[in-house]
């Protein structure tokens, strides 16, 4: 209830479990249950960015949406505009795996643009960053087929240099035990 413009709080107490989501989905309210997330400026600014056809509607009384829209609108916060990646790097092969940058820490991300010398302007955020070295990790070339036969002759002939560490660690632990035994 309203009071003089003040709220009373009862309105804001039902809580999302009695609303519905306040999105507009291509000018279309959305009719599903609201969740517990929330339409903030930071998630505004995400849907303006991937071009997402959603606003908030003037007439919801509150900001929660829905688990589809917030589902939706992660997804496109981590994957790749189709149209940027095949302007960026004249590919069409859609079949590709996606990484997802997004999860690293950013200070992971920070030592890949510092080796690749990637160069970025000053003040990016973690998903401007994801992005920015996502465009540039697909452009590394690769050879799959020699990476694929160094990788099957390194198993067949046992030189994989982690088994050799572990190997040397417990044959000298084993040498120092038995040392120490006479």
């Amino acid at each position: 209830m309203n009071n003089n413009g003040f709220s009373t709080g009862e309105e804001d107490s039902r809580g999302p479990a009695d609303q519905v989501c306040c999105l507009l989905d291509d000018g279309e309210r959305c009719r599903n249950q609201a969740g517990n997330a929330s339409y903030s400026k930071r998630i505004q600014k995400t849907v303006t960015q991937r071009r997402l056809k959603l606003s908030i509607d003037t007439a919801a009384r509150h900001i929660y949406i829905c688990d589809y829209h917030k589902a939706r609108i992660q997804c496109a916060r981590t994957k790749r505009r189709r149209r940027d990646s095949e302007d960026d790097s004249n590919e069409t092969d859609t079949d590709l795996p996606e990484v997802d940058l997004y999860q690293l820490q950013v200070n992971t991300l920070r030592r890949y643009k510092r080796f690749y010398k990637v160069s970025t302007r000053p003040g990016i955020n973690k998903a401007q960053l994801s992005e920015t070295i996502m465009k540039h990790f697909k452009t590394i070339p690769i050879k799959e087929k020699e990476i694929l036969t160094y990788f099957i002759y390194m198993v067949k002939s046992n030189s994989n240099k982690l088994d050799q560490k572990n190997n040397n660690n417990s044959s000298s632990n084993a040498n120092a035990t038995a040392n120490e035994a006479t």
